[in-house]
């Protein structure tokens, strides 16, 4: 004699299957969330980069570096803002003694501030630092 059993899928089953695709979801937000750190980091970079080469344009004019990134010359560089391109690095400039090195710092704002590299610094000798750690990536 044979009984009719129901076919499809116990609620059991059902479940394990939620949670599988529960736990790999979760890891997937995780490494997306690092990697779009990492990506909006080369924001930063670029300002670093771009100040910079302005503080040199502004020593070649007038024998020393300028802490003024907004101002027009010859009391600054003349940007329009100290903000990054797409906003998520503002940079400030520190000069050392008699106006003749700098420290350009850029430091992470708006969804950018839990990245783990923290601020990142470059100087008239070309040194590239960073304030945090290396956790999610080399931060230069």
């Amino acid at each position: 004699m044979r009984t009719n059993r129901a076919s499809g899928f116990t609620l059991l089953e059902l479940m394990i299957v939620v949670i599988v695709i529960a736990i790999l979801a979760t890891l997937a937000i995780y490494n997306y969330s690092r990697y779009g750190f990492r990506s909006r980091r080369v924001d930063g970079q670029n300002l670093l980069a771009t100040v910079a080469a302005a503080e040199e344009r502004y020593y070649n004019n007038f024998n020393q570096y300028t802490s003024s990134i907004t101002a027009a010359a010859p009391n600054g560089l003349g940007f329009s803002s100290a903000n990054s391109d797409r906003g998520y690095y503002s940079a400030s400039v520190a000069l050392g003694t008699g106006n003749l090195t700098y420290t350009i710092t850029a430091a992470p704002t708006g969804v950018q501030v839990k990245d783990q590299c923290k601020n990142l610094t470059y100087d008239n000798t070309q040194t590239k630092a960073f304030s945090g750690d290396q956790s999610n990536g080399n931060c230069w």
